[in-house]
Formats: structure tokens, sequence, C-alpha cells
């Protein structure tokens, strides 16, 4: 019996078997399909009910998002990985699935607003009780907690944790680091101690400027209840951003070894500057944790920040006479990008919490990119010059 034809919009949207030969893609496509189809009504059972790997829908898991996985949990050092739609979607989940109320979470004074504001409007309503402590004392976090969160180099004026210090405190507790200013070029958390580290791939991960997507690694038993989390709340990655930090991650280390050397370069050009107060970076013999960071990073990375003589007042007169850096408040891209971090990134804080954190009103935050160094000072000279 010959086989029946079928019509026109049946045949334009039901595909045939995609072709198979010798040869294998360099690099991974991108899957965007939502759905999975199978031959077998038991095998789907098997795999959405998590007795069997696969794929069944996107929300619980996707091939292209699984290959960025794979490879975060490569360079992290990490049993296991996850991708999702944002750093903080990240962050959130980290905490979430490892806070009850009644629990007690140690936080560092010096913190990115997005993240404070999520700790005080979210889990200490839920009953978590949270202590703010100056990062840069690890006697201070020596008292009992569940989880205690720090950032590997704090936003924005970089106070260093002492990971392995802080590590060796925790007890039976679970230490937690946003690595985003580092990223595991530079540092490696989970290596000195860490369970849980997080990164918001929309920076040096992608380091493009054109993703939002953010990722967290550890131990399989803690990524697992984290991606429960993801599961229920929805805050998965499309797989097309997951391709883009993917291939960012190929030229990760290759970005950080020129924006290391540009900032260098930049912030000690902004040291010997007689209209520069204060110049706050890592590969400087002036940073106060110049020894931490030589100890504990890779690099010194391209994050830095200064304080104009003359205040706020001097820096906006400088940021608007700045043409090749951007005003922009993200950062890790191959584009060098300056913000004002009381107005921006921590406009949730207090005049009074601005001060406990270090952050001054005239304080600047400058994001160095891959460029030319001798172009990225140029531009801020002749701003300086009009500052």
């Amino acid at each position: 019996m010959s086989k029946r034809t079928r019509g026109l919009s049946t045949r334009a949207i039901h595909t045939p078997p995609l072709p198979t030969g010798a040869g294998e893609p360099l690099v991974g496509p991108i899957v965007a399909s939502t759905t999975f189809s199978f031959e077998r009504v038991a095998e789907l059972g098997r795999v959405i009910s998590e007795e069997e790997y696969g794929f069944t829908y996107a929300r619980l898991r996707n091939p292209t998002v699984e290959e960025l996985n794979a490879v975060v949990a490569a360079i992290e050092s990490a049993e296991a990985a996850q991708a999702f739609g944002s750093g903080m979607a990240a962050i959130s989940a980290a905490l979430h699935s490892s806070l009850a109320s009644g629990d007690t979470l140690l936080l560092p004074q010096q913190l990115y607003g997005t993240t404070y504001q999520l700790a005080e409007s979210q889990l200490r309503p839920r009953g978590v009780e949270i202590v703010y402590l100056d990062v840069t004392d690890p006697s201070a976090w020596e008292r009992p907690a569940r989880v205690r969160y720090v950032e590997t180099m704090a936003n924005p004026g970089f106070p260093l944790a002492d990971l392995a210090t802080l590590a060796a405190t925790k007890g039976d507790g679970l230490l937690i680091v946003d690595n985003t200013f580092a990223s595991p070029a530079l540092c490696r958390p989970l290596e000195l101690g860490a369970d849980l580290v997080c990164e918001s791939a929309t920076k040096y991960l992608n380091g493009h400027h054109d993703v939002t997507a953010g990722v967290l690694a550890g131990s399989r038993e803690l990524v697992a209840a984290a991606r429960g989390h993801q599961i229920v709340v929805g805050s998965v990655l499309d797989p097309f951003p997951a391709f883009l930090v993917r291939r960012g991650l190929k030229t990760l280390t290759l970005r950080l070894e020129r924006a290391s050397s540009n900032a260098l370069a930049t912030a000690r050009f902004l040291e010997m500057h007689p209209k520069v107060e204060r110049v706050l970076y890592a590969g400087l013999e002036s940073f106060p944790q110049y020894e931490l960071a030589l100890r504990q990073l890779g690099g010194p990375g391209g994050m830095l920040a200064f304080e104009l003589v003359g205040g706020r007042e001097a820096g906006e007169r400088f940021m608007d006479a700045l043409e090749l850096c951007g005003r922009a408040t993200s950062l890790g891209g191959v584009d060098t990008v300056l913000h004002h971090p009381a107005s921006t990134s921590h406009r949730q804080y207090s005049p009074e919490q601005l001060a406990a954190a270090g952050i001054s009103s005239g304080l600047l935050r400058l994001s160095v990119g891959c460029e030319d160094a001798d172009d990225i000072v140029a531009d801020l000279e002749q701003a300086l010059a009009q500052a």
C-alpha cells in the first residue's frame, strides 16, 4: 500500500530526518527548540521525572545551555554548574536554596546594591538573620552562620575577601562567593574552599556587552538545589545568549590579560595626576590589600576606582568630557566604561550606608577594556583637563 502524501502545511511544519554523515561541527549548534519529541511515551516519562537524563522542555534543560554549563564547571573546577537568565537570578537561587527561616547570613558592608536589596527585601522578611561585617577583617567572620556570602573583589572599591581564611571559619556552614569582578581567569574560589561561586556572565564571561546571563558552580548537590529553585521560578537562560556566553569564554583569558595590562597603565597614570585624590586598584603597591591580591589573584584585573580632587562635581565634569570611554553602568566588556556607583549600582544605599561601606559621593568606577592603552590614557587626560 502506497504511503499517503501529506498536505503542504503538514510538510512545511514537520522536519524530515536530519542529515547525518562523517564530520562533527567545531562549534556547538544553537538548539532553539523549546520542546523535545520522544518515540515512546515511557521514555518521556522517565526523562521528565529525572529518572533518566534527557530533554523535554526548555525550562528544565536545553542542549546549548548544557554545553555552557559543562564549560563553566570545567573552568571553575566544579562538579557541576548551572546557567541562569541573569547574574542576580544565579545569586538569588544560591541564597534562596541555601537559607531557611532562623538561619544566619553574613554579608560584607560593601556589597553590590541589588544583592543588598535582595537580602533586605526577600531574605530578612523570610526570617533570615542578616549581619553585615567588614570583609577586610577576617576575625569578624569567626561566628556561626549558615551562609557566608562575599564578593572576591567587592563592588565598587574592591576590598578583597581572603577566601581561604574565610573558608576556614565556616564550620558546617556554606561560603558563597560572587566572583564577577575577578572571573575564573583571575580567581577560582572553589579551589580556595568556597562551596558555591556565582558570576554575572553579562560581564567578563561574555565580555562584549551584548548578553544578560548568570552562572553558578559548585558541588552537584548544591547546584541541583539551585536548579530546583530555577525550575520553579523560571529564571532560565535562553539558548541564544547561552551560545554567546560560551563563545565569549573562548577568549576570556586573552581579554583579561589585555584588560589587566591596560588597567595597570591607566591606574599608574591616574595615581600620578595632580587632579586625582586617590586610586584603588589591586595592581598598585598603594592598594591596601596588595599582598593579598598577589597571593589570591592570577592578575590585577580590569577594574579600578578613583576620586578626583573636587569630589562629585569634578567627577561629573570629568565624565561629561570623555570622548572614547563610555558612560555606562556595566563592566567586563572589551569597551572601556566609567560609572558613578553612588547614583547607579549602589543607589539603594542610604548616605550613612554608603559612608559605612567606604563609598564616597565622588567615587568613580572604571572598567578598562581592550582598546590600546595609550588611547584610554589620552582620553582620561583630556577629560581631566576639563574637570
